[in-house]
């Protein structure tokens, strides 16, 4: 058993198709589907039921997918660590960040670490902060960013805290509370809001905010991400909360207008990566990120 006869599994799998995988793989289709039937031979059963139609994994591919997957991730995290040690980073990174990570500039920080390591190859993914912290602890993913709130803490992974911000409100540009300073959530409890769904930590932090004071509200609008969010907004529909030092880097969200409030929402970002430690590339990001090489738990 070959690592590319399980690259080439790997890439039928997630392609459902023997021509696009080949593609994938950049080799020709009767080479592919010549080491996948000489795989299928040694194990004795077979892995894909073919038709003219479609491709799909038989029970016996279901069982050998995972395994093929983390041995081929093994062999990549070997490579990557023996360059390493003569100074070479190389390697995937794959990096999870909420749409309104506002800590660090995750582009800018991408920027520098591709200078100094063109050989990293990057993936990103957004979502939301329970679902991120996840995949990076199953091995999903490599790092991620997170905004959660003030009593939540991070689990199942090493994390290290970025920043600590209060939450402002956001109303369209014509709305009577627009501008207004020191509001009390007792002053916005009647209006309707746009939040995000609910049991997301995104959602959670004003959430416990309003049920600290006991206040209840009216969210009429749940939607998944900031942009949607900033429309509903914009047209009057509701208010929300959002950090401060976001809706300064969102153009999006451009001629919205805020009010700072006493008792507001408040969230803690963090960055976190797998508990079995940094990858090279992870270390090398971090770093782009400012913590030190071998950041602590």
């Amino acid at each position: 058993m070959e690592l590319q006869q399980m690259r080439y599994v790997v890439a039928v799998a997630e392609a459902a198709n023997f021509t696009r995988a080949a593609e994938r793989c950049h080799v020709v289709q009767s080479a592919l589907s010549h080491q996948i039937k000489r795989l299928e031979h040694e194990l004795g059963a077979t892995l894909f039921a073919r038709t003219s139609r479609r491709v799909s994994l038989t029970p016996a591919g279901e069982a050998f997918l995972p395994a093929a997957r983390q041995a081929l991730e093994a062999a990549e995290r070997a490579a990557a660590d023996a360059a390493a040690t003569v100074g070479e980073v190389r390697g995937r990174l794959r990096v999870g960040v909420i749409p309104t990570v506002a800590a660090v500039d995750v582009p800018a920080a991408l920027r520098d670490l591709r200078r100094r390591h063109p050989q990293v190859r990057v993936a990103l993914r957004t979502g939301a902060s329970d679902k991120l912290t996840a995949d990076v602890a199953n091995g999903q993913l490599d790092v991620a960013f997170l905004g959660l709130p003030s009593t939540a803490r991070p689990t199942g992974v090493r994390s290290h805290e970025l920043a600590r911000e209060r939450l402002v409100a956001v109303l369209a540009p014509d709305h009577h509370l627009a501008g207004a300073k020191d509001l009390d959530l007792a002053d916005l409890a009647a209006e309707p809001f746009v939040d995000f769904p609910y049991g997301s930590a995104g959602r959670a932090q004003t959430d416990q905010a309003f049920a600290r004071s006991g206040l209840s509200r009216d969210v009429a609008f749940e939607v998944t991400d900031a942009p949607l969010m900033a429309q509903v907004i914009r047209h009057g529909l509701a208010i929300g909360f959002l950090p401060a030092t976001y809706l300064q880097r969102a153009p999006e969200l451009s001629g919205l207008a805020t009010a700072t409030v006493s008792n507001a929402p408040s969230r803690v970002e963090y960055v976190v990566w797998g508990k079995a430690g940094p990858t090279p590339a992870t270390r090398a990001f971090l770093t782009a990120i400012g913590l030190p090489p071998t950041p602590a738990a």
